[in-house]
């Protein structure tokens, strides 16, 4: 395993380095049981922890995707509100309490700004169909009205902090979302045109007048027309081929993940989580090159993704777009470092051109 950032605790610095991380981490029974043996998910939920603050084991702690939608649970909320600097104070209580209609309330302040304040009452669990549900809302009421207060409040006041994220429990409440119908396409054009079936009555056609006497030429003229029909369906066959297939249809990665290396032999992997990891491998090998030029790491990084440009698109759509993430972030480093050289010639010219006035 290559070296991990330590900072207060493990920390991935690399996407090759957050793919063992994770991987790790769900083969372990310390980790929640929603992330246990699921790699991708804790991967995704760790790029989640980062962008909130939290640190990874924190991230898997309190973040959770309810009716499919990632969410916070409330006292990891307040605890990030709380820890940026723009806080100034969180208030909140119970008024009305003993009576039939009591209110939840939340006054969230921000550093030079006015005071937010958010309410939640009975009446209002009573017309969203929350009050009286089977669960959270049966057993603790109380409790739950100040976490909709809550999570109303802090979101208006700090948007920024909770980048957009919504309590868990309020989560708990949406429906979900119906799914739509999906149809049996086929993954390969080629699946949807029926040509096997007149190649081989043609070959059995083709080769009776090998076996019939030379004064028989009726089957030979049949046998010629029906190869003529089946060229007819070739070709059209390939017309249909080039307008729904991409160029790279016949390099798409089969059941397993190989990794298309430019110039050498694909390498295969069992599983997606261990092509994930030897694809970022191979891509920061080739961006810590060093004693090769910045442009021509930056050629092959490229080279490397369109050679596995078919297996990245049959990744999940988030694990895909932190892959792209890493892609572009070696860009811009190798383009800083592209710079950093061109600086140091345009220096070594002066000082040249001093030289020849001297």
């Amino acid at each position: 395993m290559s070296n991990i950032t330590v900072r207060g605790g493990f920390s991935p610095a690399t996407l090759g380095e957050a793919m063992e991380f994770s991987k790790m981490l769900a083969e372990s029974n310390m980790v929640p049981k929603a992330y246990q043996n699921k790699p991708g998910d804790i991967m995704v939920c760790v790029q989640w922890g980062m962008e909130l603050g939290l640190a990874p084991l924190q991230a898997m702690q309190n973040i959770a995707v309810i009716n499919g939608k990632p969410s916070v649970w409330g006292d990891a909320l307040i605890a990030m509100v709380q820890a940026s600097p723009v806080c100034e104070d969180i208030e909140e209580w119970i008024e009305g309490e003993g009576t039939p209609n009591p209110v939840a309330i939340c006054i969230a302040k921000r550093k030079g700004r006015k005071p937010v304040t958010a309410k939640f009452s009975v009446d209002d669990a009573r017309r969203a169909g929350l009050w009286g549900k089977q669960g959270p809302w049966t057993q603790y009421p109380q409790r739950m009205l100040k976490m909709r207060a809550r999570g109303f409040a802090l979101r208006d006041a700090f948007p920024d902090v909770l980048k957009g994220m919504i309590t868990a429990e309020e989560a708990q409440d949406y429906p979900e979302a119906a799914q739509p119908a999906i149809k049996d396409i086929p993954k390969n054009p080629l699946d949807a045109i029926e040509v096997s079936k007149p190649i081989e009555e043609t070959y059995e056609v083709l080769e009776e007048p090998s076996n019939t006497d030379a004064d028989t030429p009726e089957p030979e003229a049949e046998a010629t027309v029906v190869v003529a029909e089946v060229v007819e369906v070739q070709d059209t066959a390939t017309v249909d081929v080039e307008e729904a297939a991409s160029p790279v249809v016949a390099q798409e990665a089969g059941p397993e993940w190989p990794l298309f290396v430019p110039g050498k032999e694909p390498v295969s992997n069992s599983t997606m989580d261990q092509w994930l990891v030897e694809y970022n491998k191979l891509a920061d090998q080739v961006t810590q090159a060093g004693k090769q030029a910045p442009r021509t790491r930056m050629t092959k990084l490229r080279e490397l993704r369109e050679a596995n440009e078919p297996t990245i698109k049959r990744l999940d759509n988030l694990v895909r777009v932190v892959l792209t993430q890493a892609y572009q972030t070696r860009l811009a480093y190798l383009g800083g470092k592209m710079k950093e050289e061109e600086g140091k010639t345009d220096n070594v010219k002066e000082d040249h051109g001093l030289q020849r006035q001297a």
